[in-house]
């Protein structure tokens, strides 16, 4: 699912008051980070990470990387943080604007 620019707003919106709920570290992206990412995003949708690992060329790798591997769009990135998002089929959780 591709985002469009509002949609990818009102997602930052909301992202103001999540709470980081995965942490990537030195080690990178592990198969078992990679299962807690899949499941968080199975249950909430949008989540927000913080990718402690290297300087910014690996964190970008790692956020590319960690998209592609989970079917997630990148919503935002600053600094170390990133929130991704990707629909819920059978269960959605969030209901973005059509535009």
């Amino acid at each position: 699912m591709k985002l469009n620019k509002e949609q990818k707003r009102y997602l930052r919106s909301l992202g103001h008051h999540k709470k980081t709920i995965i942490w990537v570290g030195q080690n990178g992206l592990t198969d078992n980070a990679l299962e807690e990412i899949k499941t968080a995003l199975a249950h909430h949708e949008f989540i927000k990470l913080k990718i402690r690992a290297g300087d910014r060329e690996m964190r970008d790798e790692i956020a590319t990387s960690l998209c592609k591997k989970t079917s997630a769009e990148l919503v935002q990135k600053t600094g170390n943080m990133i929130a991704i998002y990707r629909h819920n089929k059978k269960h959605p959780k969030i209901k973005l604007p059509d535009n």
